[in-house]
């Protein structure tokens, strides 16, 4: 694949990840870099910090959305799941196709937001069937697959790993791990979500320890790619660390701060 033009200087690349519905911010997330690199996550189902926010609270309104926050962040996930079935019933139409269409709208504003070239895989909360009918031309998706930037190899791998959540594109460990094989030795290692390292994977304002991948940590030290880039746990207890030869960082929740992370070589 070919890759930016930088008429004969560095090469700039902008990071994102989790960007959950935040279209506004995002149509400038390139501005100044070569190509922008999006860790997934554009799908705004239910906003924790804001209740009112989301496709849960359209359709059951914001006191619903906290009574289900509260009971997730208390890890009482059955409660959840019944609550969320006795709204749904409410509903009086097939579950799937009103998040379908909720899940379309979003897609539509955020894929027109993507500058050009962007590359871009899946986050937990995606639909990845539906990705292909609105990326446009300057929008590669990548999973289990390699892009060439500015000369560097980067390695994307979506998705995330099983959990009581049960949100639409969780795999099975052993899944994910044929991707990140399938991908090698990159310069660049991008994922959704982290590798398996306590620090990186607890969310402190949700006070859990969010799923990683010990299929990824192993592949970073075994490869030791330059750069390990990854999103999903938005309030980290660290954002960066390193191991061994390469810098894990943890891109940040861009629906919160708006802002991408800058990659320079």
């Amino acid at each position: 694949m070919a890759s930016p033009s930088t008429g004969g200087r560095g090469t700039r690349v902008h990071v994102v990840s989790d960007v959950h519905g935040n279209a506004r911010d995002l149509a400038r997330a390139g501005e100044g870099a070569d190509a922008l690199v999006c860790l997934g996550d554009l799908v705004l189902f239910l906003d924790y910090a804001d209740h009112s926010r989301g496709i849960f609270p359209d359709l059951f309104g914001a006191e619903n959305a906290t009574r289900i926050v509260e009971l997730r962040t208390a890890r009482r996930y059955e409660e959840a799941r019944e609550l969320g079935a006795q709204l749904w019933a409410g509903i009086g139409t097939d579950r799937a196709t009103v998040i379908e269409q909720a899940v379309r709208k979003q897609y539509a504003e955020l894929f027109a937001a993507f500058p050009t070239p962007t590359y871009a895989t899946y986050g937990n909360v995606d639909m990845p069937p539906l990705w292909r009918e609105y990326a446009g031309p300057g929008t590669t998706v990548l999973d289990g697959e390699r892009a060439e930037i500015g000369g560097w190899v980067f390695g994307f791998v979506g998705g995330g790993l099983r959990t009581p959540m049960r949100t639409p594109y969780e795999i099975s460990d052993e899944e994910y791990a044929a991707k990140i094989e399938a991908v090698g030795e990159v310069d660049v290692l991008c994922t959704h979500i982290p590798p398996e390292v306590p620090e990186l994977v607890y969310d402190t304002v949700a006070r859990r320890f969010e799923r990683g991948s010990r299929a990824l940590l192993d592949a970073i030290r075994r490869t030791r790619p330059r750069y390990a880039l990854f999103g999903h746990v938005h309030q980290p207890l660290v954002r960066r660390m390193r191991i061994g030869a390469t810098e894990c960082v943890n891109v940040g929740h861009f629906a919160g701060s708006g802002r991408p992370w800058a990659l320079e070589w």
